[in-house]
């Protein structure tokens, strides 16, 4: 006679939690005109970064 094995439990579905202290920081939203959206992307992409990454460190070289 077979014996039974217990099925296993699914994993939960969507991102692990990130670690104590690792939270993502929060939005903020910002308007641009297109004239400097456009300047924004320019420079971010002058200096291969992506345009968020551009203005963290432009905001951070600010204070």
């Amino acid at each position: 006679m077979p014996v039974k094995q217990p099925k296993p439990k699914p994993r939960p579905v969507g991102r692990p939690k990130l670690a104590k202290g690792q939270a993502k920081g929060s939005i903020l939203p910002v308007r641009f005109s297109p004239e400097d959206r456009a300047k924004v992307e320019r420079a971010a992409k002058a200096e291969n970064l992506s345009v968020s990454e551009w203005i963290r460190r432009t905001v951070h070289a600010a204070f």
